[in-house]
């Protein structure tokens, strides 16, 4: 009978010290994170990105624009991932 006995107390302790710490956990409360500084949130501007929205702003005058159609060569070039210089020849074979 002794063990049994000893069995339930060590049971009651284990239930009693796993409930306390599930309290403990819930009712803490965490330090709030640091908020980033001001020059982590700013980023330099991007002035292929002023020229987009520049020529966004145009509406269907941009498609006759020079300045327009050389922003989105840039901005092609740029999502593709290749230099100017292998940019694909045009269709009279020129670059």
């Amino acid at each position: 009978m002794e063990r049994k006995v000893l069995a339930r107390i060590a049971a009651i302790v284990f239930v009693a010290v796993a409930i306390t710490t599930a309290i403990i956990e819930t009712t803490r409360e965490e330090a709030p994170a640091p908020a980033p500084s001001a020059s982590a949130r700013q980023t330099p501007p991007d002035p292929l990105r002023l020229d987009q929205r520049r020529c966004q702003q145009m509406g269907e005058a941009a498609a006759s624009d020079p300045d327009c159609l050389r922003t989105w060569s840039e901005t092609r070039d740029r999502f593709l991932g290749r230099t100017p210089a292998q940019a694909a020849p045009g269709p009279n074979g020129e670059r």
